[in-house]
């Protein structure tokens, strides 16, 4: 018996179907090399989202973490081309900081010994207007101030004209414009802010005060060069995003593969529960796919390290519902899966 489980074993992890033939050579490794622990749940992820857009399903990805500084858009940028990605959640970090990179690639400084500087040595970064994230420093008036002329410009001519909008639909505003090209350092094809702006696909900001551009709104309001309520508030985008679940949450459903933890990935999920359990609306279909990739350790009171089992008990996911967590660092593993959902 043991002999033939193993025969078994071996035919059955050596077989490709002719649906993964046509893979390119980064799923093929992924497939062949990634069998067990960390890099088995990846794969899972992987084959369990490829098969919930399959059956006609649509995906929400977050993005908590610095993941547009990590240059996680070089990826994500054609999972939005290709329709991979229906809608998404991101921090107000991460929605400006992709087009930071954009306009200012080449002033940025990477500090591989980030781990070794003193308390001097980042003094002396602040002191040349760079700000760090991990090992790279963003440039303060190049990215920042080079952003910022041209969000002011959009925020006071809707305000001129009585028009409110969400932090997104002033961004797309600016980079569709084309009042940037001007700027840009990097290939316009790795953003993927840019991107979703020509898709025109919904993008959720959650807590988008707790950002760069959101202090800089809040000085000009401060100044009275600017009222509060030109920027739309994060429980209007919770209605935007209400409405918007409401309209594509039939057949397969719409799955939620979340990138690290915090508000990004909370504030999103916590839709199903409201219209269930707040308006009560009971034909609401509960998240129909979810993945979790963090680095955080499953721990006490922690979202980021609470299993996706916890989410059932929260009126999140269903029982049913296919969960995966891989827990490893975000920028290795998500463009690993984003291949393998490209065929790369």
């Amino acid at each position: 018996m043991p002999r033939l489980f193993i025969e078994a074993h071996l035919k059955t992890s050596n077989y490709k179907t002719n649906k993964h033939m046509n893979k390119g050579p980064i799923s093929k490794f992924i497939e062949h090399h990634y069998r067990h622990f960390n890099a088995a749940a990846l794969m899972d992820a992987a084959k369990g989202y490829e098969a919930h857009l399959a059956e006609g399903g649509k995906m929400l990805v977050s993005l908590a973490g610095a993941m547009s500084t990590a240059e996680l858009g070089i990826s994500l940028a054609e999972m939005i081309r290709q329709d991979k990605i229906a809608i998404i959640s991101c921090t107000g970090a991460n929605l400006e900081e992709d087009v930071m990179n954009l306009v200012a690639h080449s002033h940025y400084k990477r500090v591989p010994e980030y781990r070794d500087l003193t308390p001097q040595q980042e003094w002396d970064l602040l002191e040349n207007h760079y700000n760090r994230v991990t090992d790279t420093c963003i440039p303060e008036e190049e990215a920042f101030r080079r952003l910022q002329k041209h969000l002011v410009k959009v925020w006071k001519a809707a305000e001129a004209k009585g028009e409110r909008y969400l932090p997104h639909e002033f961004l797309y505003q600016v980079v569709l414009s084309g009042e940037l090209e001007q700027y840009y350092e990097i290939d316009p094809k790795d953003s993927w802010i840019l991107a979703a702006a020509e898709k025109n696909i919904p993008i959720i900001v959650p807590g988008w005060e707790d950002s760069t551009t959101g202090n800089i709104f809040a000085s000009y309001v401060i100044k009275k060069e600017l009222q509060a309520s030109t920027v739309k508030s994060g429980i209007e985008y919770m209605i935007y995003l209400t409405e918007w679940y409401r309209e594509n949450s039939g057949g397969k459903g719409v799955g939620f593969f979340q990138i690290g933890g915090g508000i990004a990935g909370d504030f999103p999920i916590c839709v199903v529960p409201m219209m269930y359990q707040d308006l009560e609306w009971h034909d609401v279909p509960f998240w129909s796919y979810f993945c979790q990739v963090s680095d955080s350790t499953t721990s006490y009171g922690s979202y980021s390290g609470a299993v996706p089992n916890e989410k059932i008990t929260w009126g999140k996911l269903d029982i049913h519902t296919p969960k995966f967590i891989v827990e490893s660092d975000a920028t290795i593993v998500a463009p690993l899966i984003f291949a393998w959902i490209l065929g790369q």
